[in-house]
This record gives structure tokens, sequence and C-alpha cells, in this order.
């Protein structure tokens, strides 16, 4: 059975900060080969000057770069990214949809209804991963195939020390 995920990066990555901890990309793209069977994860990220490293590291890391222009808008003293990137996950499910029997989508953002909704019909929906408790309520419809990320931090979280940061004794 080939299965492939449809990663919102933007939506998994605070939606793990703002439980306080950082998601492992390697551990996470290992988990989804190793539990769901994903040949291909799509990740969907805006694309930001300066972040090459991030980027390289990332497909090494097994995943399959979409970048979104971002905008910037100034919020009082902040400057704000912007790389919304729904329109572009929708599409790509649908461009690649004779190509995997099931599908994996990782995000909690409502306006992801639609597809959930449609691949939920045609039986190629394998599970929704929410980043945290917080996911649309539209979404809860599908309670059934939610895994909530959170809950696996004791395997995804990133290492808070690397042995190369630790003092020498």
């Amino acid at each position: 059975m080939k299965t492939y995920a449809f990663i919102d990066s933007q939506n998994l990555n605070l939606g793990i900060q703002s439980l306080g901890w950082k998601l492992d990309w390697r551990k996470f793209r290992q988990y989804l080969r190793n539990k769901y069977g994903v040949v291909k994860a799509y990740l969907f990220i805006g694309q930001v000057a300066g972040n090459e490293s991030l980027y390289a590291f990332l497909q090494e890391s097994g995943y399959i770069l979409i970048f979104k222009p971002t905008l910037y808008h100034r919020e009082k003293t902040k400057t704000i990214i912007k790389g919304n990137v729904d329109a572009e996950l929708v599409l790509h499910a649908m461009i690649q949809y004779k190509n995997y029997q099931k599908v994996v989508i990782v995000s909690g953002d409502g306006d992801f209804y639609c597809l959930v909704e449609l691949l939920e019909e045609k039986n190629k929906l394998l599970r929704v991963l929410a980043p945290n408790k917080h996911y649309s309520g539209l979404l809860h419809k599908y309670n059934s195939y939610i895994v909530r990320v959170d809950l696996l931090r004791n395997s995804l979280e990133k290492n808070k020390t690397k042995i190369s940061d630790r003092s020498k004794p």
C-alpha cells in the first residue's frame, strides 16, 4: 500500500512550539515511515532567505519540500512572515491522487476540512495528525482518524542537549 503524507509545516511547528518543546523533524519523518508506511512526505513550507541549511536538512531527512513565497508585514514593532500553504497542500494532494492508496494529513487547520472529507469518502484517508488538542472543531467529525502529535512528545522531541554541547568532565 502506497501512503503519502501532506504536512502543513507551519501549523505543526507552531502547534508544538506553543507547548514549549521542539519537534525533531528527522524523528518525525522516521515515525511517519515506520508507523504509517509513508513513502513520500510532502512538506509545505514558506520560503525565507537565510533558511537554506534548514531546507537542506529537511530534504536529507526525507521530506519533499514544496515552497510557498512569503509575504512580510509589520505589526507594531514586529515583522511578521506569512506563507500560507493551504491551497498548495490541497492542490498537491489532488495532483498526486492517483499515485497513493492512503494519505496522512498533518495539520489541525479546519481549512483542510473539504480535503479530509473527500479523502475519507474515497477511502483514502489513513490519519490526520493534529499538533495538539486545539485542532479545528470542523475536524471533530473525523476524531476516529485524529492522532495528536503532542502525545508523542517522548519519542519526537528534539534533544535539548547534544553531546557536543555538554561540558567535559
